[in-house]
């Protein structure tokens, strides 16, 4: 289970205690909604991949301290959200994600003020492509619903 502290004491003090106690962040009012959801997702990413720095998912390895992208040793460079994208896609492999979903993702609260979500196909069409010039073949589209990350071992 993640623990985060929402407090108003923001002392060094306060903060260490809370770290030492077992807290994995520690978070001073007043802070913005978006701050808090990239702490939580943070959190979670952090226990879905158990700690490590390093995910490797077949051929694809995630550096995510780096924020590196390696497909079979080759560097790829993804923008901040084409990376977000591809972690979100590899922590959420085989369940489909509508585009409602990837735009809550990685666009937060804000993500209600689209009227559409063409701009998702365009993301999901620029990190397809720089996966597949390494040979990686992942996303998949789920006609209707939206896209699926399948890696087969």
């Amino acid at each position: 289970m993640a623990v985060i502290i929402i407090s108003a004491n923001n002392s060094l003090e306060d903060t260490l205690e809370g770290l030492d106690l077992g807290a994995d962040d520690y978070l001073t009012k007043p802070f913005h909604l978006a701050e808090l959801n990239s702490r939580i997702k943070a959190v979670l990413r952090r226990g879905k991949f158990g700690g490590n720095h390093t995910v490797v998912c077949n051929e694809i390895t995630v550096n995510t301290l780096a924020k590196t992208v390696y497909v079979v040793g080759e560097l790829i460079v993804l923008t901040k959200k084409e990376y977000d994208l591809l972690l979100f896609f590899i922590t959420n492999q085989r369940r489909v994600l509508s585009k409602e979903m990837i735009a809550e993702h990685l666009w937060g609260d804000q993500s209600d003020l689209v009227d559409n979500f063409d701009f998702i196909y365009v993301h999901i069409n620029n990190l397809r492509k720089k996966l597949t010039t390494s040979g990686a073949k992942y996303i998949e589209t789920v006609y209707g619903s939206g896209y699926r990350f399948v890696a087969t071992n």
